[in-house]
C-alpha cells in the first residue's frame, strides 16, 4: 500500500491541526495503521495506532487527551486530529500501515510508510 501524508504546517501553541494519510493500492480496512513522529535530533517515536475496523485505538502518554486518531475506510484515509498543540509536538509526522494486528506491528514494525509531513508549533 502507498501512503501520502498531508496537513502539516505552522501553528501557535494551543492551536490545532488535522493530519491526513491517503492510501492507495490496497483496501485500507485490512490494515492496522499508526502515526509516528520524529523531532530534530531524536529518534522516531510512536504517537497513536488504530486497528483495521477503527474500533480500538492506542495513544502515547505524551499525546493522550489531546490527539485523536480515526480512519475512514470508505475513503481510504487515516486522520490525526491534534488539539492543544505544544512546542514539543514539533516534528515530522509519518503514517504507517501493516497487515499484521496492531500490537504485532507496534512490536515488530510497520511495513509501509508515508513520506512525512512537518508540524511546527511556535511558543
Amino acid at each position: 500500500v502507498q501512503l501520502q501524508a498531508s496537513g502539516g504546517g505552522l501553528v501557535q501553541a494551543g492551536g490545532s491541526l488535522r493530519l491526513s494519510c491517503a492510501a492507495s493500492g490496497r483496501t485500507l480496512g485490512r490494515y492496522s495503521m499508526a502515526w509516528y513522529r520524529q523531532a530534530p535530533g531524536k529518534g522516531r517515536e510512536f504517537v497513536s495506532g488504530i486497528i483495521g475496523s477503527g474500533a480500538s485505538t492506542v495513544y502515547a502518554d505524551a499525546v493522550k487527551g489531546r490527539f485523536t486518531i480515526s480512519r475512514d475506510n470508505a475513503k481510504n484515509t487515516l486522520y490525526l486530529q491534534m488539539n492543544s498543540l505544544k512546542p514539543e509536538d514539533t516534528a515530522v509526522y509519518y503514517c504507517a500501515a501493516s497487515q499484521s494486528p496492531l500490537w504485532t506491528a507496534m512490536r515488530d514494525g510497520f511495513a509501509s510508510w508515508g513520506q512525512g509531513t512537518q508540524v511546527t508549533v511556535s511558543s
